[in-house]
């Protein structure tokens, strides 16, 4: 029984070919295109086949590639590929594609056999080419559908001035090295030329007014300069992460992280970054909020960019107002990304709508984590209002006292409240119900934190996709 390619390891690199010999075994459409991938890597290309595909028979005609007869046997190969840098076994003839790659692997030179990830030893990844800059794309050969459906998800976002871009910086290289010796400040400019004007010039084809901006920013001498961005990492599903907020992952030096965010959204943080832990959980707080704040001013003041990551949106419930007038008050740059609030992700992933124009004309958000002496100090009177939906964050420890209150200040027994715990992650659990059940229905049901609370007549217009 064959191996599944999936259980193969891969590593992907990068292989300088010019000047190389690669040889193409086969004379057809399939043999067509990876020519196609290979005709401006200014390597010589050599074809093994007994006939000729027009498009290959008008490169060679052009003298883009070299064509040789067909290869019959071990001994013939073996004469001709020496010194050969890659093989690739492209014809339609499974067996013949197998024979070709297991000799080329007792030559110890790299072969693919196309659709043959098996008998390959390297396999040619969806490429987005924007020379010198590539991206490449493998699934390990598992799911060749899903790398192009990956690149043609990527490839527009790409800019085609992105090879220009990477040119303009490899030309300038030297010269920034000699005006800044130091990594972190070289480092620190480019990124400053790319977040501002540089890149703007560079799509306008305007070199010599981004070569003067990369002078001015030299000459300002504020590289080191560092700042803080308070960035808000959604309700959970690492793929509601804002683009803005996945730019701020990949360039922060210093990362503080709450202990709502999951480990997948921690997975698209730069590798390199300092990360420190601050998460606040009930009667457990890693670090009071004023050393949190010092700690963003510390490492902001020793040149770093430091990324405040929180769960939801920073200025609902995320402390990021607090965290912003200290910033402020310590003359520390800094800016703020918003996230999508666990109120509005939740709700959408529950679907359960937050306003709705036959029952609930305004929604109110609030937390049930503040009390006085034992109770919740909440503005009871403008919550018990049917005409409205009421969003609680941290509401499990007090939802019994909640639904009591609420049916206390006029709401009915009946009126529909749901609870959903882990949001918008695969494990979401969602308990609907009414103030006189709900508790006992979550009690049921074992909810952990965190969890959030919906209460109003929109839980009785939930509405499930089919899929």
């Amino acid at each position: 029984m064959e191996a599944s390619s999936a259980s193969f390891s891969y590593f992907p690199i990068t292989l300088r070919i010019d000047g190389s010999r690669l040889i193409i075994v086969g004379g057809g459409q399939i043999a067509a295109r990876k020519i196609r991938l290979l005709l401006d890597k200014h390597a010589q290309i050599e074809i093994f086949a007994q006939d000729l595909c027009q498009d290959i028979q008008d490169l060679e005609q052009q003298g883009l590639v070299k064509f040789y007869g067909q290869i019959t046997n071990q001994e013939q190969f073996k004469n001709h590929i020496h010194g050969a840098r890659l093989i690739f076994a492209a014809t339609d003839d499974h067996d013949y594609n197998t024979q070709i790659s297991q000799w080329a692997q007792e030559c110890n030179i790299p072969v693919c056999a196309v659709d043959n990830p098996l008998h390959s030893s390297f396999i040619t990844p969806a490429i987005i080419d924007r020379n010198p800059v590539q991206i490449a794309i493998s699934t390990g050969g598992t799911a060749p559908v899903l790398s192009r459906r990956i690149r043609e998800t990527i490839e527009p976002i790409i800019n085609q001035t992105t090879g220009q871009l990477a040119r303009f910086m490899g030309k300038h290289r030297h010269w920034i090295k000699k005006h800044l010796p130091v990594t972190d400040q070289r480092q620190r400019l480019w990124e400053r030329f790319l977040d501002g004007r540089g890149t703007s010039f560079i799509e306008q084809h305007q070199e010599e007014n981004a070569f003067k901006y990369l002078q001015d920013l030299v000459e300002q001498n504020n590289i080191t300069q560092g700042e803080v961005w308070l960035v808000g990492a959604g309700p959970g599903d690492p793929d509601l992460l804002t683009l803005k907020a996945i730019q701020c992952l990949q360039n922060a030096d210093v990362i503080l992280y709450d202990h709502l965010l999951s480990s997948d959204s921690l997975k698209r943080i730069r590798r390199d970054a300092l990360l420190i832990y601050v998460g606040k959980q009930k009667k457990k707080h890693t670090l009071p909020q004023n050393e949190i704040n010092q700690l963003l001013i510390k490492h902001a003041r020793n040149g770093k960019r430091v990324l405040r990551l929180k769960g939801g949106d920073p200025f609902i419930f995320g402390r990021g107002g607090e965290e912003a007038e200290a910033l402020v008050e310590a003359g520390i740059p800094f800016k703020i990304i918003p996230g999508i609030s666990a109120a509005n992700g939740c709700a959408t992933y529950s679907g359960i709508p937050l306003t709705h124009r036959d029952c609930a004309q305004s929604c109110l958000i609030l937390t049930g984590h503040t009390q006085h002496e034992g109770k919740l100090d909440l503005p009871w009177q403008s919550m018990a209002n049917p005409q409205q939906t009421l969003v609680i964050y941290m509401g499990l420890s007090t939802l019994n006292q909640l639904c009591q209150e609420l049916v206390n200040r006029g709401l009915p027994l009946t009126w529909p409240a749901a609870a959903i715990e882990k949001g918008t992650l695969p494990e979401q659990k969602v308990i609907t119900g009414t103030l006189e059940n709900l508790s006992e229905l979550v009690k049921q049901a074992s909810l952990k934190s965190p969890v959030l609370v919906i209460i109003g007549e929109v839980v009785n217009h939930r509405v499930l996709s089919k899929e």
